[in-house]
């Protein structure tokens, strides 16, 4: 996506170097004192100014940890984002603004949507996250107004800056979960054949919701790395409905199978009486036969077998 994002290019010292000329200054403006006071030297002008000086540069001194970086601002104006780890000084007239670049889980409430064929569904999805663009995620949302609680003026963390940006995040992934869901059947029942489907779609689905998402948040420099969706099943009012209908399509199946076999095993066993000529039977008794065994082989609950003691015709 198009930045707007460049590096602070203005002045920044090694922090430790700094930190050793203002001992240097402290000091020299002390000796300075102290020599007016013993009438060694004419005006103490030069050692207020260092004293003053000592209680002013100490305000430009940063510090950063790795994926770290602060917006650095020139009375109001962006002068770039700073990210050298380390301990810095900088002008002590910019104003920093930290914000991690660290990557970031969320895991929003599930949501009830409609799918494609307008069923109630229930569906989840966990993010990961990072912010990609301090400058749009600075200044194209209005994060720092959300970070303060709204009113403004109120002193901003950065942990306060990041739930800002996760909120925006939240706000974005429901509205883009409610789109994908909206273009596919929860399951193959509902859609056309060799349709995707949200069951059965996988890393599909997932590719889809992770571009919409990327697409809302281009605005605001945030970037999500990994969209997936965690959780799936039909609403509530409509569960034990849609439960009911799985275990019928589930018991035709079944008992496909079973007519199927049964049908086999009858063939077979017709073929092995005729082919050793163990007894021979007209068509009826075949039918009546075939019916028997059918009966036997297809039935839910054992068979109570009668015993024929007499002759077959």
């Amino acid at each position: 996506m198009e930045t707007k994002e460049f590096e602070f290019k203005g002045l920044a010292m090694n922090g430790f170097i700094a930190l050793f000329v203002e001992i240097a200054i402290i000091a020299l403006s002390i000796w300075g004192l102290v020599s007016f006071a013993n009438e060694e030297i004419g005006t103490p002008i030069f050692s207020v100014i260092g004293l003053l000086l000592a209680c002013i540069l100490p305000i430009g001194f940063r510090k950063l940890e790795p994926n770290e970086a602060m917006v650095m601002l020139f009375f109001g104006r962006y002068k770039g984002t700073f990210t050298q780890t380390g301990f810095y000084w900088v002008n002590f007239l910019m104003t920093s603004k930290k914000v991690s670049l660290r990557a970031r889980n969320l895991n929003p409430d599930n949501i009830k949507v409609n799918d494609k064929t307008g069923n109630p569904i229930m569906i989840g999805q966990i993010l990961v996250w990072k912010l990609k663009d301090t400058y749009k995620a600075m200044f194209e949302i209005d994060s720092q107004t959300m970070a303060g609680g709204g009113s403004g003026t109120a002193p901003v963390t950065v942990s306060n800056r990041m739930r800002a940006f996760e909120s925006f995040i939240q706000v974005q992934s429901d509205a883009a979960l409610r789109e994908v869901a909206g273009m596919y059947a929860y399951d193959e029942n509902e859609a056309e054949s060799g349709e995707l489907t949200l069951r059965s779609g996988g890393k599909e689905i997932n590719d889809v919701l992770l571009s919409k998402l990327n697409e809302r948040l281009t605005m605001s420099g945030l970037e999500v790395l990994e969209a997936r969706i965690n959780y799936l099943a039909y609403s509530p009012e409509i569960a034990a409905v849609m439960l009911r209908r799985q275990q019928a399509a589930a018991i035709i199946s079944a008992r496909e199978k079973i007519v199927e076999g049964a049908v086999s095993m009858v063939k077979m066993a017709l073929d092995k009486l005729k082919d050793e000529g163990v007894v021979e039977l007209d068509e009826e008794r075949k039918a009546a036969m075939v019916s028997n065994l059918m009966v036997v082989l297809c039935a839910d609950e054992s068979a109570q077998p009668v015993v024929n003691t007499g002759s077959l015709y």
